[in-house]
């Protein structure tokens, strides 16, 4: 559950002033969000915006998001903004949403991976939003999530801090993350409405907002945070089963071969079937897309940690819906299937 602006107690008010002065000296912090957990440095910074890069294991091309306090400063961080941006930015701002657009003078190359476009997003964490107003105005944090470069997103304090020691000295812990998926990245350029990845905002929802069809793209020009085809990865081996059957199946396979193996499930009729083997441990997950995708990474996280062979999951339903969980097992399980 995310806080309410006035249950941030007294001592994490304090946490977020340290944090300001943190970053305004030209440090890295994490800082939850309602998606995942960011590595911000603040984007006036430089040499802050490279310890990025370097802490993550990033490639300089690959952009930053940057997260801004207020509606009215869009104007300061891009230029040229169509009027369906306003419309999603107006409905879904604080929120889970990503827009591309094109940038302005204030915002340095080093973030965008040298493009001319930048992802602007202001965050709906309390915890976010009070750092963000505290760092004052026309200022803004480039960030992307927590975590080392395309590995699984982190949705607790305690997942940055095993990730990376004392690399970060100020980690603000919000709990956990209420969505655990990524943002909704929408590519606004040329009035076109472009998903580029999908996430905590649903496909449907802006195609209601806006009151057209959108199209998706999993491979476009623009490049975006958590775009490549393999990312999200778990350090254990991840396949896909595309039925239950044939994750029971695959899952004898693999038991034959004496693999230490953990499943991750929704149809509860396999339970009878992997309970019958001992040497099997399953985790049964919720049969709704929001709740999934909120225990996902903790989930594959935990499964990483109890040192398995092989990690098998049955594949979600193929509709709308369930995009934004099928995008990140897809990219999770790449360097497995490629």
């Amino acid at each position: 559950m995310v806080q309410t602006d006035n249950q941030i107690s007294d001592f994490l008010n304090q946490q977020i002033t340290q944090a300001v002065v943190s970053l305004r000296s030209g440090n890295v912090i994490a800082f939850p969000t309602e998606t995942v957990y960011g590595l911000g440095a603040d984007i006036s910074q430089h040499p802050a915006i490279q310890k990025i890069f370097d802490i993550k294991g990033r490639p300089a091309s690959h952009p930053l998001i940057v997260h801004f306090a207020s509606l009215s400063e869009l104007e300061f961080w891009a230029e040229n903004i169509p009027e369906t941006a306003w419309i999603l930015a107006q409905h879904f701002w604080p929120g889970p949403l990503t827009l591309i657009l094109p940038k302005s003078s204030n915002i340095p190359l080093s973030v965008t991976g040298g493009q001319e476009t930048v992802g602007l997003r202001i965050p709906r964490h309390p915890i976010a939003l009070k750092l963000l107003e505290q760092l004052g105005n026309h200022k803004a944090v480039a960030a992307p999530s927590a975590n080392r470069f395309g590995f699984v997103s982190p949705t607790i304090a305690d997942h940055v801090r095993n990730a990376f020691g004392d690399k970060i000295k100020v980690i603000l812990d919000g709990g956990p993350c209420e969505i655990g998926l990524e943002s909704t990245i929408v590519s606004c350029i040329d009035k076109d409405v472009t998903i580029l990845r999908p996430g905590g905002i649903s496909i449907l929802s802006i195609e209601n907002i806006l009151q057209q069809k959108v199209s998706i793209k999993s491979q476009s020009k623009i490049r975006t945070s958590g775009s490549l085809t393999s990312h999200y990865a778990t350090a254990t081996p991840l396949e896909i089963c595309q039925t239950s059957e044939s994750l029971f199946s695959r899952s004898f396979e693999l038991l034959q071969q004496k693999v230490h193996i953990g499943v991750i499930i929704c149809s509860t009729h396999l339970i009878p079937l992997l309970n019958s083997n001992d040497k099997l441990h399953y985790f049964l997950m919720p049969n709704d897309p929001v709740a999934f995708g909120r225990s996902l990474y903790a989930t594959l996280r935990k499964l990483d940690d109890m040192n398995f062979e092989r990690i098998l999951i049955e594949a979600p339903p193929d509709n709308l819906e369930w995009l934004a969980v099928t995008d990140r097992l897809n990219r999770a399980s790449h360097s497995f299937h490629k």
